[in-house]
């Protein structure tokens, strides 16, 4: 698969540039993080568990996380909306596919996938695009197929102004997991495992995670019918 053409989204354009000039830091502060959070990194290893077929990780940023799905044998490869995230990810893991693309338009064959982790990406992206995002997951899920998201809990937006050592001008938003969970429904995937978690912090937003199944197709297993 060749380069994506990226959607000329004006809501993307904060989200790239933030992302672009944050690349080099972002990973030299990350790289290591599931270290430090084991109930996430365990909610992500049952996920590469259950999954069957190519996991794509949209909003892969510089790819740690990938990098630890395929550790774990699992088919997984990056996706991210930012140029500059997927030049440190080819550089750090060049035997691991990645690509820029974004969530809103996957350069990706209908039902060619068995798995989407989607680690904190759908944050910067307004709420109202949600539908279209999930939309286009349950596209490219294959039948039986899984989806991690995760995201920090609350109603809220907290623009950014300072980052990773570097200033920058990006929204987060902070979502409400029956929210998620409902829109995730709407597009035809049931939520089938949920973490919501406290922040170490008391100053910090819970963290969620929720997994959520594509039905897999029916057999009949009637010989009568």
């Amino acid at each position: 698969m060749g380069v994506a053409i990226v959607p000329a989204v004006t809501f993307l354009e904060p989200i790239r540039t933030a992302y672009n000039t944050v690349a080099e830091s972002y990973h030299s502060m990350l790289r290591d993080s599931l270290d430090d959070i084991p109930f996430y990194r365990a909610m992500i290893d049952a996920f590469g568990s259950v999954v069957s077929g190519a996991v794509a990780d949209i909003g892969c940023g510089p790819g740690h996380l990938t990098a630890h799905l395929r550790g774990r044998g699992v088919d997984a490869f990056g996706i991210d909306l930012t140029p500059g995230m997927i030049d440190v990810a080819r550089r750090e893991y060049p035997g691991i596919r990645f690509e820029v693309g974004s969530m809103l338009a996957l350069d990706l064959k209908d039902e060619s996938l068995g798995g989407i982790l989607a680690s904190y990406s759908i944050i910067h992206m307004p709420p109202t695009e949600y539908p279209a995002v999930f939309g286009e997951f349950h596209r490219v899920l294959a039948p039986g197929g899984h989806v991690l998201v995760a995201f920090h809990v609350g109603d809220r937006i907290r623009h950014l102004t300072q980052g990773y050592g570097h200033d920058i001008d990006l929204d987060v938003h902070w979502l409400r997991p029956d929210h998620i969970e409902a829109l995730l429904q709407d597009a035809g995937l049931k939520v089938i495992a949920r973490l919501v978690q406290e922040h170490e912090l008391p100053d910090k937003p819970q963290q969620a995670v929720l997994v959520a199944q594509r039905p897999p197709l029916m057999v009949n297993t009637d010989p009568t019918t």
